[in-house]
């Protein structure tokens, strides 16, 4: 396990870009946090050092939006997600294998993830400071 404490969006950013120089082009991550904890900013600084982030946004209404770069990434959002028929209603279980699925609001569907995720855990600590915990990662 891995642990940070950020105090802007930029360093929070920067944690996932480290992350993110890790991978080998197929890992599910799954984020952990409140609304407004930096789930969407983590991913902007992931999908920024792969070469994937022009454009990366929270995908509440779309479930799942895709960025090309170094690696194919899908940005996952299972807020609306109750029940494995909604999980296999978004085509989850297709990107499996085929590019880094990153998740936001993977406590919702914790059971059906793979064992061998890698968890980022982010905790509000004030307006600013946030806590990220990373378990299942190598060394960053």
């Amino acid at each position: 396990m891995q642990q940070f404490t950020t105090n802007s969006v930029s360093l929070t950013e920067d944690i996932a870009r480290r992350l993110a120089k890790t991978m080998k082009g197929n890992e599910v991550i799954a984020l952990f946090g409140d609304l407004g904890a930096g789930k969407t900013a983590f991913t902007r600084g992931f999908a920024d050092e792969l070469d994937a982030g022009d454009e990366v946004s929270s995908p509440t209404f779309a479930l799942v939006n895709e960025y090309n770069g170094r690696y194919d990434i899908y940005h996952f959002d299972m807020y609306r997600i109750g029940s494995y028929d909604d999980l296999y209603s978004t085509g989850f279980f297709d990107y499996l294998g085929n590019g880094i699925l990153i998740i936001e609001w993977s406590e919702n569907i914790v059971e059906y993830l793979p064992e061998d995720r890698i968890e980022v855990h982010i905790e509000r600590l004030s307006d600013n400071e946030r806590r990220i915990t990373i378990e299942g990662a190598d060394k960053l």
